[in-house]
């Protein structure tokens, strides 16, 4: 990798470290709690390419581990194998992952979307739509798959941890993707859309993207 390459890695590596750190990468709406980290990690994909997507996806994953066994909560757990399980004095392997493979896949997929996307809207006035479609998709990936991966792996322990029925979590996870998922779609929609229309054919940061 050309030195070029590590540096706009480290620019984009270091957004999604500062917003993982503070609380400008999360905020609120009354009952409703966003957050922007994965916002860089799509914006890079679609503008570096998906290796480098791929790679900031996985230093996205490295701070939720991080945060999750150094700050933990309720459910950190599900996100590192330091945390013990409810009901049990050690954590699950499997954590890592919820915690790597939906941020890697974030990394990964709108790159790839976009090619698709620019083949079936290939008019140029309908570049912002596909950079919305992208941002709410890949936002959704990533909710999607982790809520899945609690729900297969870990329901019985999310159901300890919450103190509700086993039959209940299916519910609780729908919620949480309706209240907090969807409205994270939309900001990562809005956000992508706004910082790819301005940068996604500039020549400077083409020359970054994989070819």
């Amino acid at each position: 990798m050309k030195t070029k390459d590590l540096v706009i890695l480290g620019i984009f590596s270091s957004i999604i470290i500062l917003l993982s750190i503070t609380p400008i990468g999360y905020f609120s709406f009354g009952v409703i709690n966003v957050t922007l980290i994965h916002v860089p990690v799509i914006v890079g994909s679609i503008l570096l390419g998906y290796k480098k997507g791929a790679i900031l996806g996985f230093i996205f994953g490295l701070t939720s581990l991080i945060n999750n066994t150094f700050k933990p909560v309720l459910l950190s757990f599900v996100f590192s194998p330091f945390i013990p399980v409810p009901g049990h004095d050690y954590g699950s392997a499997l954590a890592l992952l919820i915690c790597f493979v939906p941020r890697i896949l974030v990394g990964i997929v709108p790159f790839f979307l976009i090619k698709l996307l620019k083949g079936i809207f290939k008019n140029k006035n309908k570049q912002l739509l596909t950079f919305c479609l992208t941002g709410i998709f890949a936002s959704l990936v990533n909710t999607l798959l982790v809520m899945s991966g609690i729900f297969l792996i870990f329901k019985d322990a999310y159901s300890a941890a919450k103190n509700i029925s086993v039959n209940a979590v299916f519910a609780s996870i729908l919620t949480i993707i309706f209240m907090n998922g969807i409205p994270e779609a939309i900001v990562a929609a809005i956000i992508t859309s706004a910082i790819c229309k301005v940068l996604y054919n500039n020549p400077q940061i083409n020359q970054y993207r994989d070819k």
